[in-house]
């Protein structure tokens, strides 16, 4: 059996002076990269935004960051501009270990379509192909940490249960944006799903 650790959007514009940042989201950091070393294999996830993505509130006339929308693929949530391709806020924080890991993934690069997940885009039939090459790597147990809980994190481990992996969900190497009460539903829907929470 093998194990893989997977690094949600530990990125610039997620923690502290970022565009959309998550309280405390840069104090996970020492964790994480201390955990690499006890996995086979570890993944980092990176939010890749094409400028003017349909997620965000600029895109939409009259629209404010957090408002809600009906999307063709169901209800999305405005974001403030954030992660655009090639700018300093989609880096990863420049603390975070990046020689370590064996894979980025790149999510969110179809305009059209958002993408929490580390395995599907939100329509959630389009893969970004992760499962896959975790397939060919023999992993069956995943431990997912990162940014934000509540939303990427969350996506991802229900995806990844429902996909059939072991997984596990790292709160304290977690923080939650905890939109009008979405952290405390994230957590119950990870553990419906399957998911346990550490």
């Amino acid at each position: 059996m093998s194990n893989a650790l997977i690094v949600i959007d530990v990125q610039n514009d997620f923690c502290p002076g970022g565009a959309l940042a998550v309280p405390q989201g840069d104090l996970i950091v020492p964790g994480i990269n201390a955990l690499m070393a006890d996995f086979d294999v570890v993944v980092l996830t990176q939010d890749w935004h094409p400028a003017g993505h349909s997620s965000f509130a600029t895109s939409h006339g009259g629209k404010a960051p957090y408002d809600m929308i009906d999307m063709p693929y169901g209800p999305q949530v405005l974001w403030p501009d954030h992660c655009v391709q090639g700018s300093t806020g989609a880096a990863f924080h420049q603390n975070l270990n990046v020689t370590r890991p064996d894979m980025v993934i790149r999510k969110g690069m179809n305009p059209a379509i958002d993408s929490y997940s580390a395995f599907f885009e939100n329509d959630q039939t389009t893969p970004t192909g992760l499962e896959g090459y975790l397939r060919t790597r023999g992993v069956t147990g995943l431990t997912l940490v990162g940014l934000a809980t509540d939303f990427c994190v969350n996506f991802s481990a229900v995806d990844a249960a429902k996909l059939g992996f072991d997984v596990t969900v790292i709160e304290t190497l977690c923080r939650a944006i905890d939109l009008e009460g979405s952290l405390a539903a994230a957590r119950d829907g990870m553990r419906a799903a399957g998911v346990a929470l550490s």
